[in-house]
Parts: structure tokens; C-alpha cells; sequence
């Protein structure tokens, strides 16, 4: 794996024709935006989609999401885009929004995961923006899920890519553009407007972009997915999990829940919006603001994957609208240890 830096104060213009001239190569790419990293390939080559998919271990029936420049023509990606698409387009591009649109027909099945939708989002991160500009001269775009192994916690920062993809990094990711520390921290909201005529708008997948903020901008509310709800990234019960199990305790339960925990002997290691000192040996202390916690989230799960710890507790948090985006990825991280505390203190 090469590594080059490029900061978003300073972009490093030949770092990013490097990563340009990679892509169009049919070569993955590691790059920053400002919700993760992405691991990414040229959106219009199959080859280039199925190395993404082999790389992370991904299922090739789940979609990934194309990144476009801000000039981008969304009219070629899409078979139609309705006004509600160029409405928050206008009010929220570049920006942390992904649009699920019909796909137009000359777009590879293999992006959309076979469906006959595809999902685009202009990213914010300057880095990403030269990126975008550069490659085929802004007018191709980057499939680009998270650049970490399928359902693994998304990296934030160059390091954490590489921290992902260890010993096989050289063979599985052509190159790394280092763009500094993700700005959002987690990943996009996702809206479904592939139905729109039948369905209305639908939220997938919560983000940084509140639902409130979406439907004030359209004047009608977010529909909840249905049976028959495109694939989107990112939306399986199971997902963005370290390897450590991961529980959330309530605010008001958590001193006895420790408790029971140390007498159990069991190394915890806590995540909580105050600082406990003394319940546990190893604490991250969480900012108390939505946004400024979504920032830190995955680098403090990952931090807290490294201390050996049989189980990281997260202190539950508010369940108002500015919190629905970490509570949808804390949910997701906790799925397949539900349970876990029942089951360590009836044994």
C-alpha cells in the first residue's frame, strides 16, 4: 500500500492525480470525506466494483454508493430525478446526504447490487472534491463504501485503513490519500427517492442530516422502509461492530451494571458522555453533543477494541432527533451481543 498525506488545509495536488490516474487504472483507492474514509473504484467498471467487494468481503447483492463532483451531471446516473431529489440536492450538497435514485440504464448492475436503483452523494470533504474533479475530469464517479472490512467499524482517519486492512493492505488497496480526520464521523443519511410516485420519500438510514431538517426542506414527513425498500448501505441489524461485544446500558443503571461486571471479574472497558473514575479500569469520556459524539464515536470504539477488554459498555444516550444517527449506529455495533448481560449474570 503506498501512503502520500494530503491535508484538507494543503491539498497535495500530486497526491491526488496519483489517486486519479490509479482509479482509471481500474486500482482502489482509500479516500477521505467528511462522514469516513472510502474505499473506492471507478463506478463505471465492474472489475473495479468486484475488487471493492472482494476487499472488503462485502455480499455483491449490497449496493454501494457513487460520489460525484459538485458539477456532477446527476441526470447521468440517474433515469429520472424528481424535484424532490433537486430540492435537497440544492439545500444540502456537497454534504453527508446520499439520494437513492432509479438507475439509468447504462450504469453497471453490479454498483446498485442488481437493483434498479443506484445511490450518489456529493461529498464535502475538499479532498475528496479534487479527487472527484480530477479523476476522468469530473465526469466519472467513485463507488466508495466504507474502506474497512464488511460490517467492521468505519475508519475515520488514513491510519485506521490501514490499521483494517494490516498485512494485506499492499495486495488489497492500491493506494491511501490521507485527508486528516473525518469531519461527520459517521456515515451518510440515506433517503429513498426511487419510489416516490408510490412511496414518498423514505429514510434508510439515518445521519448527520436529521430527518426534521429533510422533511422541512420537502413538506412532507420521512416514510419508514418497507418490505420492499431498496438495499442501502449500511442497514443490516449487524453492522459497524467491533470485535470486542458491545452493550449499552442505561445512564441510571450503569453504576450497578459495572458492579456486576467487576465482581464477575470481567475486564470492561466504557464509553459514557462523564467521566467515571474508578468503576472501571479503562474510560473514554464522550462529548455531550450529538454532532461532536458522532465525530469521535468510531475512533473511540476502536480505541476501546484495543484494551483487551471482554466487553465495552456505552452509556445509552438521548433518543431526540439530533441523536438518531449515533443511536442507529450504536444499535447496529450492540446487535449480535443482545442479551449478553442477561446471560452473564444468570450464569
Amino acid at each position: 500500500m503506498n501512503d502520500k498525506s494530503a491535508s484538507s488545509s494543503a491539498i497535495d495536488a500530486a497526491a491526488v492525480m496519483h489517486a486519479a490516474r490509479t482509479l482509471e487504472r481500474g486500482g482502489l483507492v482509500a479516500f477521505p470525506t467528511e462522514t469516513v474514509y472510502g474505499l473506492g473504484g471507478d463506478a463505471e467498471n465492474p472489475a473495479a466494483i468486484a475488487a471493492i467487494y472482494a476487499a472488503k468481503g462485502r455480499p455483491a447483492n449490497h449496493p454501494v454508493i457513487v460520489h460525484v463532483s459538485p458539477e456532477a451531471d446527476i441526470g447521468y446516473w440517474a433515469a429520472s430525478v424528481p424535484v424532490e431529489a433537486r430540492r435537497l440536492i440544492a439545500s444540502f450538497w456537497p454534504g453527508p446526504l446520499t439520494l437513492i435514485l432509479k438507475r439509468a440504464a447504462h450504469i453497471p448492475d453490479a454498483v446498485a447490487g442488481g437493483q434498479d436503483s443506484v445511490g450518489v452523494r456529493c461529498p464535502a470533504h475538499p479532498v475528496a472534491q479534487a479527487l472527484l474533479r480530477e479523476f476522468r475530469g469530473g465526469k466519472g464517479g467513485i463507488a466508495g463504501p466504507s474502506a474497512n472490512k464488511f460490517g467492521h467499524v468505519s475508519p475515520t482517519t488514513a491510519e485506521h485503513v490501514r490499521e483494517e486492512f494490516g498485512s494485506d493492505a499492499g495486495s488489497l488497496v492500491d493506494y491511501v490519500l490521507d485527508g486528516g480526520q473525518s469531519e461527520v464521523g459517521i456515515e451518510s443519511t440515506i433517503v429513498d427517492l426511487s419510489r416516490i410516485d408510490t412511496h414518498g420519500p423514505v429514510l434508510l438510514r439515518p445521519g448527520q442530516i436529521s430527518a426534521e431538517r429533510i422533511e422541512a426542506v420537502l413538506g412532507v414527513p420521512l416514510a419508514t422502509p418497507d418490505a420492499s425498500a431498496p438495499r442501502a448501505s449500511g442497514t443490516l441489524d449487524a453492522h459497524y461492530a467491533p470485535h470486542t461485544p458491545v452493550v449499552q446500558v442505561a445512564p441510571e443503571e450503569l453504576a450497578t451494571v459495572l458492579e456486576k461486571l467487576a465482581a464477575l471479574g470481567k475486564k470492561v472497558a466504557l464509553i459514557a458522555r462523564l467521566q467515571r473514575s474508578g468503576l472501571v479500569s479503562v474510560t473514554r469520556a464522550m462529548p455531550d453533543t450529538a454532532d461532536a459524539y458522532a465525530h469521535d464515536l468510531y475512533a473511540a470504539l476502536r480505541d476501546m477494541d484495543h484494551t483487551g477488554a471482554d466487553l465495552i459498555v456505552v452509556e445509552a444516550l438521548p433518543l431526540s432527533g439530533q441523536w438518531q444517527g449515533v443511536n442507529d449506529r450504536l444499535r447496529r455495533a450492540a446487535f449480535d451481543s443482545q442479551g449478553l448481560l442477561a446471560r452473564l449474570f444468570q450464569a
